[in-house]
C-alpha cells in the first residue's frame, strides 16, 4: 500500500506553539490592555460615555485597521516568521530538520500556519475582549466587527506572507528582518532618491515624493489610501443652546486594497514554497540564498549607495541647486565603489573579493554615466513639458503667497495664460539658472532692481497622478515691460480684472466664508469674525476689487508704509462633488479701499481711530527716503465714508 504524503504535522504546529508562546503571549498581554483601559473609563464615566452610539465604536475599529493595524503587523510578522524558519539559518539545525519523517511540503505548510496562529492570537484576544465589552454595555455593531475582522485578516496574511519569503530568500538571522523591511519600503526609499536626484538635473523638478509605484510599498499604500470616512451632522441640545455633531455614518473608504494585498499574499506564498523546494540546506548562513538573486544584491546594493552616498558626498563641497555632472558622477562613483564591494564582501563571506572584479567595477561606472547622462540632457523632454488641458483634471498655479485653482472645461481661457507662462519659464531656463548661480555665489548686483518670487505649478492629470514645478523666478522692470517675457505675462495675469476676483474667490468657484479674524495693533485688540461678517467684508473688498483699488501686485516695491495697522483674515470653504478643501485670505487694507473699510466700521468692528496706516503708526521705521511716510494729516476721516456712501462709491 502507498502511504500517503501528508502536509501537515499537528505535533510539530502544537510544538511551534508552545515554544514560542512568549512570543505570542507577550503580545496577547499587551493587546489585551487596551480593551481593558476601555472597560475602565467605561465604568468610571458610566452613563456619559455609555450615551456614544454603536456607530462611534466602528469608527474607532476602523481607525485601528486603518491606522494601527499595517504598523503592528509589519513588526510582529517578521518577528512570528523568524520563529518558525530561525532553523534555516543554522546548518546543524536545518539539516536535522530536512531529515525528520517530514516532507519539505509539511513542513512548509505546518509551520507557516503555526506562525500565521502566532500572528492571530493577539488579534483574538484582543478583538474578542472588544466585543465582549462592547456588547456588555450595547455598543456592539456586528457589521463593523466583521469588517474590522476581515480587513485584519487580509492584512496579517499579507503581512506574514512576505516576511516567509524575505525568510527563504536569505539564509543569515540578521540579514532577514533588514531584507523584509527594505521590500516593503523599497519603492518609497527609491521615489525619495530619485526625485530629489532628479530635482538636481531637471529644470523647474520639485517633486519630494512622487507615488507613482507607491502600491509597492504597502505600509504606506495601506495608511494612505485606506481610511475611515465618517458623516456627522448638527444636533441642538437645551432649547439650542448648545450644538453638538452626531454620528450618522460610518464606512470603510477603498476596503478592496486590503483584498488585493491579501491575493497578493497567497502569490508571495506560492512563491516562497517553490524557493524553499529547490532550497539548498548549505545555504545556511549566506545573506542570499537563492543563486539568481546575488547579482540583483550585488549591483543593487551598489546602486543605492551610489545614489544615496553620492548625492551626500557631493553635498559636503558643493551648494548648488542643480548639480555640476562630472563631480557628481565622481562622487557617485565612490560611493558605489563602496557599496560594490560591501555587498560582495557579505555574499562571499570574506574581504578577500578584489581579485578580478573589475568587470563589476566597469559595469557600475557605465550605470552612472547612462543615468547621469540622460537627466543631464533631459532625454525625455521633462522640463519642458507643460501638459495639454485635455490631460488634466486641476491645475494649482502658487505665486505671491497666493494659490489659483483651475479647472478645465470652466476657465480654459485663464488656463491657457498658465500654460504659456510656464512654457515662457521653461523657454528662459538658461537666464534663471544663471541668476540663481550668481545669487548664490553672492556675485549679483544687489543695487539693480532685481526681485525674485517663488511659483509653482501643480497638474493633477486625469490619471491620478501629479507634475509639479517650481521656480525661482528674478523680475526686472526692463522684462515686465518686454512683451513675451515670462515676467510680462506674469505681471498681466497676476494683474487682470479675473485673477483679482479669483484671489478672492469670488468669481463663483464653490468658495462660501466662514469666518475669519481681525487684530488692531493700534490698541492691541482683536475678535472672531462670524460667516455673515465675514461675507460682507468679502463683498467690500470685492467692490474694492472691481474699481481697481485692491489686488494690483507691485512686483518690485516693498514699501509697506501705506498699509493698515490691523490683521485682517477670511477663511472659507470649498466643496464640490470632486473635490473639497479649505483656503484663507490675508488682506492688507489700504486707505484707498473705501468699500472695505466703510463696511468695517459700519459693522462696528473698527473704530476711526483704529484706520492708520503703518507709517502714522511707526514713523521710526519708515524715515528713509525708500520708504517715505505719508503726511500725518492722512487718515480714515468719518467724513470721508459717508461723503462715500453718498455718492454711492461704497455699498
Amino acid at each position: 500500500m502507498r502511504s500517503k504524503t501528508s502536509y501537515f504535522n499537528a505535533t510539530l504546529f502544537l510544538k511551534n506553539l508552545a515554544r514560542f508562546w512568549p512570543l505570542w503571549g507577550g503580545a496577547s498581554f499587551i493587546g489585551a490592555l487596551f480593551p481593558l483601559a476601555m472597560l475602565s473609563e467605561l465604568l468610571r464615566r458610566g452613563k456619559v460615555m455609555i450615551a456614544e452610539t454603536a456607530l462611534e465604536m466602528t469608527n474607532g475599529y476602523y481607525s485601528v485597521l486603518c491606522g494601527v493595524v499595517p504598523i503592528v503587523c509589519l513588526l510582529y510578522a517578521v518577528l512570528c516568521a523568524l520563529a518558525v524558519w530561525s532553523y534555516l539559518y543554522n546548518a546543524r539545525s536545518v539539516g536535522l530538520t530536512h531529515i525528520l519523517p517530514i516532507r519539505r511540503e509539511g513542513l512548509f505548510v505546518t509551520n507557516f500556519l503555526s506562525g500565521y496562529a502566532m500572528v492571530l492570537i493577539p488579534f483574538a484576544v484582543t478583538g474578542a475582549l472588544c466585543v465582549l465589552i462592547t456588547a456588555a454595555f450595547g455598543l456592539f455593531e456586528p457589521a463593523g466587527v466583521l469588517v474590522t475582522i476581515l480587513g485584519v485578516l487580509g492584512e496579517s496574511f499579507f503581512y506574514f506572507s512576505s516576511a516567509t519569503l524575505a525568510a527563504f530568500i536569505t539564509g543569515n538571522v540578521f540579514a532577514m528582518p533588514a531584507l523584509y523591511l527594505l521590500l516593503h519600503f523599497l519603492e518609497a526609499i527609491l521615489d525619495l532618491l530619485l526625485s530629489n536626484f532628479a530635482t538636481g538635473f531637471i529644470f523647474g523638478f520639485s517633486t519630494d515624493y512622487t507615488g507613482f509605484l507607491e502600491f509597492l510599498s504597502p505600509t504606506v499604500y495601506l495608511i494612505r489610501n485606506v481610511n475611515s470616512v465618517s458623516e456627522y451632522r448638527p444636533v441642538s441640545d437645551y432649547a439650542g443652546m448648545y450644538t453638538r455633531q452626531e454620528l450618522v455614518s460610518v464606512h470603510l473608504e477603498n476596503p478592496w486594497v486590503i483584498a488585493l494585498y491579501a491575493l497578493a499574499g497567497a502569490a508571495l506564498l506560492a512563491f516562497a514554497f517553490a524557493l524553499y523546494r529547490r532550497r539548498q540546506s548549505e545555504r545556511a548562513g549566506d545573506v542570499v540564498a537563492v543563486g539568481w538573486m546575488r547579482p540583483f544584491f550585488r549591483y543593487g546594493l551598489a546602486g543605492l549607495a551610489a545614489l544615496l552616498g553620492g548625492q551626500l558626498i557631493y553635498s559636503l563641497f558643493w551648494d548648488d541647486r542643480y548639480f555640476k555632472v562630472v563631480p557628481l558622477a565622481v562622487c557617485m562613483l565612490v560611493a558605489g565603489v563602496i557599496g560594490y564591494y560591501a555587498a560582495s564582501m557579505l555574499l562571499a563571506k570574506t574581504l578577500r573579493v578584489f581579485r578580478g572584479s573589475w568587470r563589476g567595477l566597469v559595469l557600475v561606472a557605465a550605470g552612472i554615466v547612462v543615468v547621469c547622462g540622460c537627466l543631464r540632457l533631459d532625454l525625455f523632454r521633462a522640463a519642458d513639458r507643460v501638459p495639454e488641458i485635455n490631460q488634466v483634471q486641476k491645475v494649482e498655479l502658487y505665486v505671491d503667497s497666493n494659490t489659483y485653482v483651475f479647472y478645465p472645461g470652466e476657465e480654459d481661457e485663464l488656463l491657457e495664460r498658465v500654460r504659456a507662462l510656464h512654457a515662457a519659464i521653461a523657454a528662459d531656463r538658461d537666464y534663471i539658472q544663471a541668476f540663481d548661480r550668481e545669487a548664490r555665489t553672492a556675485e549679483l548686483d544687489i543695487a539693480a532692481p532685481i526681485h525674485s518670487y517663488y511659483a509653482t505649478f501643480t497638474y493633477t492629470t486625469r490619471g491620478g497622478q501629479t507634475v509639479r514645478r517650481s521656480y525661482q523666478l528674478p523680475l526686472t522692470r526692463e522684462r515686465l515691460g518686454q512683451s513675451g517675457t515670462y515676467d510680462n505675462l506674469l505681471d498681466s495675469l497676476i494683474n487682470s480684472q479675473e485673477m483679482r476676483l479669483k484671489r478672492l474667490h469670488a468669481s463663483g468657484d464653490g468658495y462660501k466664508p466662514t469666518g475669519g479674524s481681525i487684530y488692531f495693533n493700534k490698541r492691541g485688540e482683536g475678535c472672531e469674525l462670524s460667516d455673515r461678517e465675514a461675507a460682507a467684508i468679502l463683498e467690500a473688498v470685492t467692490r474694492d476689487a472691481q474699481a481697481g483699488r485692491w489686488g494690483h501686485v507691485d512686483w518690485l516695491s516693498t514699501k509697506a508704509w501705506n498699509s493698515g495697522t490691523y490683521a485682517l483674515q477670511l477663511s472659507l470653504e470649498f466643496s464640490r462633488e470632486s473635490d473639497q478643501g479649505w483656503d484663507w485670505i490675508d488682506i492688507a487694507v489700504r486707505p484707498e479701499m473705501t468699500a472695505t473699510t466703510a463696511c468695517l466700521l459700519e459693522l462696528g468692528l473698527a473704530r476711526n481711530e483704529d484706520l492708520v496706516t503703518q507709517g502714522e503708526l511707526y514713523p521710526e521705521e519708515y524715515e528713509d527716503a525708500a520708504y517715505p511716510a505719508p503726511a500725518a494729516e492722512v487718515v480714515y476721516p468719518d467724513t470721508a465714508f459717508h461723503a462715500a456712501v453718498v455718492t454711492g462709491v461704497v455699498g
